[in-house]
């Protein structure tokens, strides 16, 4: 039996990176998968790939209408969900990271995705889950919410703390409700998003150096996280930051 055999989980940018890895893993141990993903082409692959019960819904992270229509939808669908991982997130534009040379434009783009998409999913989340007497939040940070960026990137640092500080909020409010809310905080990893950021030998020794293992991590390695976060073993843990 799967460590979180029969559970409905919701996975938003499940079409790549550490969403796709979440959703694999979890779906490996017996979850019911719902895969939120904005590009349909990659989420209908997931969700594919997954089979059994897995869907794929195209999903807007920073619009509330698209919120409100997942969480329905997974409702009539499985009556509930036990499990929602608020993963998807962006970076600013390459050319564009330093403080000085950000544009307010971009500036709240990365917001609009990585701070008030979260919010929306954990606004629309909290009450699904305490109909369903309870569950697990799970939303992807950074380590740069505590460690500052080695690579200017000023406008995703912000966004990353502020998703830090929410998950700790929610933890200790809603604890009492059996609702668990945990922070991933992943070194850099070997995914696209990253590797297209840091284009450059330079860039990558860069943010090695500072990286005890001297390695970038693996999808893979934080999906293993999301799915103990998920599962009951993880039942008196919130408000964690696993860095």
């Amino acid at each position: 039996m799967g460590r979180v055999q029969g559970k409905i989980a919701i996975v938003s940018g499940a079409g790549t990176g550490i969403g796709r890895a979440a959703a694999t893993r979890l779906a490996e141990e017996g979850a019911i998968v719902t895969v939120a993903e904005h590009d349909a082409a990659s989420g209908q692959a997931v969700a594919e790939e997954l089979g059994g019960e897995a869907v794929f819904i195209q999903h807007d992270v920073r619009e509330e209408a698209s919120w409100q229509n997942l969480f329905q939808a997974v409702a009539e669908r499985h009556g509930r969900p036990d499990i929602l991982v608020n993963n998807a997130g962006i970076l600013a534009t390459e050319d564009n990271q330093h403080l000085a040379v950000t544009e307010l434009e971009q500036w709240r783009a990365v917001q609009q995705v990585n701070v008030e998409g979260v919010f929306l999913g954990c606004k629309y989340g909290v009450p699904a889950l305490r109909r369903a007497g309870g569950g697990s939040i799970i939303n992807t940070a950074s380590f740069v919410a505590l460690l500052g960026a080695a690579t200017p990137q000023i406008a995703y640092t912000a966004s990353k703390g502020a998703v830090l500080s929410m998950t700790r909020e929610l933890a200790v409010i809603h604890a009492r409700e059996n609702i668990r809310a945990n922070a991933l905080c992943p070194g850099p990893l070997r995914t696209k998003l990253l590797m297209d950021f840091l284009d450059t030998e330079e860039k990558r020794e860069r943010r090695l150096v500072h990286i005890p293992m001297g390695r970038f991590g693996e999808a893979s390695e934080m999906a293993k996280a999301a799915l103990f976060l998920a599962s009951d073993e993880s039942s008196y843990l919130t408000g964690s930051t696993f860095t």
